[in-house]
């Protein structure tokens, strides 16, 4: 289940990519697939075990083209291990929001990032998120949980301030937004109640078979119901 939207985000064979904050690493495996070099990183370093797992066995498997690399790394959003203008695309998907720094995860986001890159940047939607605040205080004052939300007008905001220029954007999964208020109304870790098990079933029939009503009907709901925003923005080549 992909976030980004890569007609908007366009990658090239041998593009070196940062997806930072991977968690499952479902965008890193995307950018792997398209023949770009891939770093994963996240903070949780079971995570990364598991996506090094899945990259290797999508390596060995031959679902990467020739020149595709990618490597799963643990470590810190706030201090990357890299060198200046070191990528030349970045994803930071759905991490935003867990982060008390938001500014110098961007302001880090930005230095590795070369100019005239691009970025692209995924938050939970202010409208459906508000739904689930206002539902459950355990679906968000958990360790490492949500602790803003964003309004789309001050993720742009905030990505210009970092010294990036926003090209386009859109909101994506409007069919998760009543799973996550089902959650949050019956209780966030009650998986056994039957709406839930019910709408989790036909998430997963939807995700797995991709039939066309289901699409065509998540893309009719996005701008009204879409769980999560998504942000493109480029770097400028010379002084923003």
């Amino acid at each position: 289940m992909l976030t980004v939207d890569f007609s908007r985000f366009p990658l090239a064979a041998g593009d070196r990519v940062l997806d930072l904050g991977c968690g499952a690493g479902r965008h890193a495996f995307e950018c792997y697939r398209r023949g770009a070099q891939v770093v994963a990183l996240d903070r949780d370093g079971a995570e990364v075990r598991q996506v090094a797992g899945w990259l290797a066995a999508m390596r060995e498997a031959g679902e990467a083209p020739r020149g595709a690399a990618a490597l799963a790394l643990q470590g810190d959003a706030l201090a990357l291990p890299f060198p200046d203008a070191s990528f030349d695309a970045l994803i930071v998907s759905e991490i935003m929001e867990h982060v008390p720094d938001d500014k110098g995860l961007l302001a880090e986001a930005v230095r590795v990032l070369r100019p005239g890159g691009r970025i692209a940047v995924t938050v939970p939607r202010y409208g459906p998120e508000r739904v689930c605040w206002a539902l459950s205080d355990a679906y968000h004052e958990v360790e490492g949980g949500h602790i803003r939300i964003y309004r789309a007008t001050q993720l742009l905001a905030r990505l210009r301030e970092a010294g990036l220029r926003p090209y386009g954007t859109h909101h994506a999964h409007a069919l998760h937004s009543p799973y996550w208020w089902l959650k949050c109304a019956l209780g966030v870790d009650n998986e056994r109640a039957l709406p839930v098990r019910a709408y989790h079933r036909m998430l997963v029939w939807d995700i797995e078979k991709r039939p066309l009503a289901t699409r065509a009907a998540e893309r009719a709901l996005n701008p009204l119901l879409g769980k999560s925003f998504v942000a493109y923005a480029t770097k400028p080549r010379g002084p923003a």
